[in-house]
Formats: C-alpha cells, sequence, structure tokens
C-alpha cells in the first residue's frame, strides 16, 4: 500500500470513527460543566472550567458505592456461571449424540425469539412466590439459566464443533473420560470462545435495566442502570451534570474489560462461523 493511499485510508477512518466516539467524549467532558454549558449550541469540546463537584455528590445523593459494588459482583457472578453453563452445554450439542439432539438445539434457540418483556411477569410471580423479590437472586439466576445464556451456548457449540476431533480421540486413548476430554483438552482450546461469551454476558448483565426495577425496591440493592434514573432534582428534572458523571463512572468497566479481553473476543467471533 503507497503511503498516499495509507494516508487516506487512515483519514477515512478517522472521520468513520467521530460519530461513535463524539457521544462519549460529549458525556465525559459534559460531566466536568455547568449545566448552562452542556447544552450550548454550538457544543463546546472541552468545558471552560474543569468542574469536579459533580463526581462528588454523585456518591452523596445515592449510595453509589454499594449500587456500583452491587452491578460488579452481579456482573461477576452472572458471567462465571453462564461460562460453566455454555461451555457445557455447547460441548454436548457438538460431540454428545442423543435422540432429538437437533431438535432440543432449535427448541433452545428459539429462545433467543422470546422478549424479556413476555417473561418478565411469570418470572416475578414465580420469585416472589418464593420470597426471593428485593434480592439479587433473580438477576442472577435467570440470566445463567434462561434465555440470555442461549446466545453463549451457541457460541460454544460452534467453536467446539470446529476443533478437531482426532485431539479427543489422542485423548481417549490416553485413558481420559467424557468430563476429562471436556476440562482438559477442549475447554482450555476455547479461550476466544469463552472471552466472547465473557464479554456478551459482562455487557448484558452490566447494563440490565428492566429485570433490576421489577425485583427491586431498596435504593441499597439498586444496580447502575436503575440508580442512574435516581438523580433528580425535587421537581423530578434530571441533573444533568450529575447523571452524565455517574454514566461516565458507568461505562468504566466496560471499557476495561473489552480492552483486556478484545482479542479473545474477535477470535471467538470468527471461530463461531467456521462450521454448522
Amino acid at each position: 500500500m503507497s503511503p498516499k493511499l495509507k494516508i487516506t485510508l487512515y483519514g477515512l477512518l478517522c472521520v468513520l470513527c467521530v460519530p461513535f466516539v463524539f457521544p462519549t467524549w460529549w458525556m465525559v467532558t459534559s460531566s466536568f460543566k455547568p449545566d448552562s454549558e452542556i447544552f450550548a449550541f454550538p457544543p463546546a469540546l472541552l468545558p471552560s472550567s474543569w468542574d469536579t463537584s459533580a463526581y462528588r455528590q454523585v456518591f452523596e445523593l445515592q449510595p453509589f458505592t454499594t449500587q456500583y459494588f452491587n452491578s460488579l459482583y452481579i456482573a461477576l457472578l452472572v458471567t462465571a456461571g453462564t461460562m460453566a453453563v455454555s461451555a457445557m452445554a455447547g460441548y454436548a450439542f457438538a460431540r454428545i449424540r442423543f435422540p432429538g439432539q437437533n431438535v432440543l438445539f432449535v427448541v433452545v434457540l428459539i429462545g433467543l425469539l422470546i422478549p424479556s418483556e413476555v417473561t418478565i411477569v411469570p418470572l416475578f410471580q414465580m420469585f416472589h412466590g418464593l420470597g426471593l423479590t428485593d434480592t439479587h437472586w433473580p438477576l442472577i439466576l435467570v440470566p445463567i439459566l434462561g434465555a440470555p445464556s442461549v446466545m453463549a451456548t451457541f457460541i460454544m457449540r460452534q467453536f467446539f464443533i470446529s476443533l478437531p476431533r482426532e485431539l479427543e480421540e489422542a485423548a481417549r486413548v490416553d485413558g481420559l473420560g467424557r468430563f476429562g476430554t471436556f476440562s482438559k483438552v477442549a475447554l482450555p482450546l476455547a479461550r476466544p470462545a469463552l472471552g466472547a461469551v465473557a464479554i456478551f454476558t459482562f455487557l448484558h448483565s452490566w447494563n440490565l435495566y428492566l429485570e433490576p426495577i421489577v425485583f427491586l425496591s431498596t435504593p441499597e440493592k439498586f444496580t447502575l442502570p436503575q440508580a442512574l434514573t435516581q438523580f433528580v432534582d425535587a421537581y423530578g428534572g434530571p441533573m444533568w451534570n450529575i447523571q452524565l458523571a455517574a454514566a461516565s463512572l458507568t461505562a468504566l468497566p466496560i471499557l476495561v474489560v473489552f480492552v483486556l479481553a478484545q482479542r479473545q473476543f474477535i477470535e471467538g467471533l470468527a471461530h463461531t462461523g467456521l462450521k454448522g
């Protein structure tokens, strides 16, 4: 590629990045602005003075530290549980032959077509009957055992199908059983797919909004998406700079997770389409 063409290509990519980068830039810089500057036109790329009071008020107006911890530990538990369940289910669909295997897999995939709004009422009635409302258990169990884990199972199945069968046959020759072959041969090779599943699952759990507002009522048990709606004034109007400061803090773990696992994420997505 010639230098001139390379410069043109990079310039075009920079232009195409603007619609994606500018909203995040506006969110972060506006969190340091007073309300009068946030909606000024034309918008200023930088605040006239860097005011950090909004970040202090985030922790003064709400138990934001507790809410942050709630979202973090729920997302980590959901991610770990979904990775375990989807890895075993995906391996079973890919390698274990049993009657009705393909039919059952289609039934599992149908879960992707069911909106969460359809099942939220019966789920609430079930957890209410168990005495688990206003606890974090519904936010942990529903993603791990319900429809949100279907995509993870599909990704893991597609990855295990792409693995050469000779690896497993060699493991059986060495005396490994089915679970030993899965845990010591297939699972270590599935790191790219597990990375993709981890990012998808963590992002889904971190951004979960409908389920928390249905199941939770105590502010100390709120997760971050629900907590962001609580930064309002006495008349119910949003306190924009405080909300943007809280949103900036909320987006930070997502960026960290993606940066740390982006290689596995891309490789995992590439492997899911190799074989059907």
